[in-house]
């Protein structure tokens, strides 16, 4: 979010984090995989599907023995074999690289023996592969422990971007979406952008948004304003009432933040909140907190939603009114699609500075071919600008949120 305190991360690739309905080719799988790669089991080298990590050491240590055996017998290369299990400990299990330092120091001892005497290599190259070995097999053993680790803490990102970007299922709430998640920072898997889609009695009602600042803390108050979304777009008869209660939640979750002592409790969160109503499918309701209004993709047209009178979710106690935000009603013909977006597209630049027209280009586009406006056509299209825009750099968390009625 510019002018918000975010730092643009230069020179980074951005880290795509797809959601589950935008079915892409680049996609990251959102459900945890039936079987895992584990560190005792990596997955380079596999032919057909099994491994084949063993071959690499294994043919070194046969070209290493041909090739002394071949040679003049002033020139020995048999000491080489130390070789051999260094190879193994970069891309085999702890086990495979022990057989490997056993294997190559036994057949150190057979190739030099059958040499006279006055052409062996003699103990000390003997203990130079006995021990080359056994290190070996030490520094396997440490990075299969890191490796081990790392899935641990990949399983735990996972486990909390699942928390906060619940995967959506096909059709939710009567609602055809698609959805991209780009975060800034290549090593995190959330950032403060969120989105979500919570079916109810009184309709379907959505959420997209962004919480000022970046890092954990973000992350926290994004799944707290997340939490009452689905509670309170449940419940809730009144979308006025709904925004109500994003506002309480912020400001709850930053007194609390700021009772603790921690120096980021000056949050605050742009946010936009639609509703579909279940009794008049013409019509779409919006609060608008502070945020980019969305784009109604219809019939090769593109209009662009009320903007709203709220201010950014914490923040509405400067209003010095407690009544809650006006509630605005859009006629929403069949097949439009509603295009949500954070600041992430909208203030993408380029080389020389200027911002991603995408107004321009989703108009552009629709005009070019009608069904660029369908809701994942939409993503795609968007996620392509931006990123060609701002050559694959980019300063501050994405999201492209697309949602249109079922026919």
């Amino acid at each position: 979010m510019s002018g918000r305190g975010r730092t643009p991360v230069g020179g980074r690739p951005p880290r795509l984090l797809p959601h589950r309905s935008t079915a892409r080719p680049t996609a990251r799988p959102t459900a945890r995989p039936t079987a895992r790669p584990t560190a005792r089991h990596p997955q380079i080298l596999r032919v057909r599907g099994r491994r084949a990590a063993w071959v690499p050491p294994l043919l070194l240590l046969v070209a290493i023995v041909v090739i002394d055996y071949h040679t003049a017998r002033e020139f020995r290369i048999i000491s080489w074999l130390v070789l051999v299990p260094g190879i193994a400990a970069a891309i085999c299990g702890v086990w495979t690289t022990a057989a490997f330092a056993v294997l190559s120091t036994l057949t150190y001892l057979v190739a030099d023996s059958v040499l006279p005497n006055e052409y062996q290599a003699g103990p000390a190259d003997f203990a130079l592969s006995a021990i080359g070995g056994t290190l070996a097999t030490l520094a396997c053993a440490v990075r299969v422990q890191a490796e081990r680790r790392a899935l641990h803490l990949e399983d735990v990102a996972e486990t909390i971007r699942r928390t906060v970007l619940r995967p959506l299922p096909p059709g939710w709430g009567g609602l055809d979406h698609a959805a991209v998640y780009l975060t800034a920072d290549v090593e995190a898997a959330v950032g403060g952008d969120f989105y979500d889609i919570q079916p109810g009695p009184h309709g379907t009602r959505v959420l997209v948004g962004d919480v000022q600042g970046k890092g954990l803390s973000a992350v926290e108050a994004a799944a707290a304003l997340l939490g009452t979304f689905r509670e309170a777009g449940y419940h809730e008869a009144d979308l006025a009432t709904v925004a109500e209660r994003l506002e309480s939640r912020m400001v709850r979750h930053v007194a609390h933040v700021t009772a603790l002592g921690r120096e980021d409790a000056d949050r605050f969160a742009t946010a936009v909140l639609l509703n579909f109503p279940a009794h008049r499918p013409g019509t779409l309701e919006s609060v608008v907190f502070g945020h980019e209004p969305p784009l109604v993709i219809g019939a090769g047209e593109v209009r662009q939603l009320p903007p709203g009178d709220a201010l950014p979710l914490g923040l509405a106690a400067l209003t010095g009114t407690t009544a809650p935000p006006p509630v605005r009603r859009t006629p929403l013909a069949a097949g439009e699609t509603v295009l949500l977006t954070t600041d992430g597209v909208t203030e993408a630049r380029d080389g020389i500075g200027a911002f991603y027209p995408l107004a321009a280009e989703v108009t552009r586009a629709v005009a070019a071919d009608p069904r660029a406006g369908e809701p994942r056509g939409l993503v795609n299209l968007v996620r392509d600008g931006t990123l060609h825009h701002c050559g694959g750099v980019l300063a501050d968390d994405t999201t492209v949120f697309a949602v249109r009625r079922r026919s």
